[in-house]
């Protein structure tokens, strides 16, 4: 997927394209936000890193003329201003963030990664997620494993409907920490773990094989499996 960055500064630019690219993102780089619309115009983006101070029309502009052409990819929008006004007017417009400058590119990619696990369910999916023996219906929040109920808390739905929307796909303890948890106080990283001991267990009281559907994948964190019969 691409990212496609908006921003006029050519060192802020060049920095932020070598940094998406060494991550094996495809980028565009674009300078105002004429350019910025024509390049978002009908195309499947990964993420809009989006300058507020543009030549021509402003980043917030381009921001409310992005939402209105239907473009849904996340927008991180990037702003020397700090102030709680200012950042409110960029949620306004249809960002979904907000970084200050100057910041490291390492909180700008993890906040980019935040953002794709978020818009992951997508629009249009069905609201019955399937895998194997597993059903979850995410209007009831009810799972049945093997024609079993299992009986999950809200939490439990967030964290089992995430990991089973990324099948295969092993996900970062900080990542879903950032997906569920940010923005709630007092909980740390450990209650990722805390919460697929917790699956695990209701998994495997369902059905044998229940419990070994999230599998720990050493050095990179927790992934949804289904192994074949």
């Amino acid at each position: 997927m691409t990212i496609l960055i908006v921003e006029d500064d050519p060192d802020i630019g060049s920095l932020l394209r070598r940094g998406f690219a060494s991550e094996s993102y495809q980028v565009e780089l674009v300078g105002d936000g004429e350019q910025a619309l024509r390049a978002a115009t009908g195309k499947p983006l990964e993420a809009i890193i989006l300058d507020v101070m543009l030549p021509g029309r402003s980043g917030i502009e381009v921001c409310k003329a992005l939402r209105a052409g239907g473009q849904t990819a996340p927008i991180i929008m990037l702003s020397a201003r700090s102030s709680v006004n200012e950042r409110t007017e960029g949620l306004l417009a249809g960002a979904d963030d907000y970084i200050v400058k100057p910041f490291a590119f390492e909180e700008l990619l993890a906040r980019v990664k935040v953002q794709a696990l978020r818009r992951s369910s997508g629009e249009g999916e069905s609201r019955v997620l399937t895998a194997g023996p597993l059903a979850l219906d995410l209007d009831t929040r009810q799972a049945l494993l093997g024609g079993t109920r299992v009986r999950l808390t809200e939490r439990e739905v967030e964290l089992l409907a995430l990991l089973m929307r990324h099948a295969g796909e092993p996900l970062a303890r900080a990542d879903i920490f950032a997906a569920l948890w940010a923005g709630h106080g007092g909980a740390s990283l450990n209650v990722v773990d805390v919460y697929v001991g917790y699956l695990r267990h209701k998994l495997a009281e369902a059905t044998p094989e229940g419990g070994q559907m999230i599998v720990t994948v050493r050095g990179r964190g927790f992934m949804f499996e289904v192994r074949a019969a």
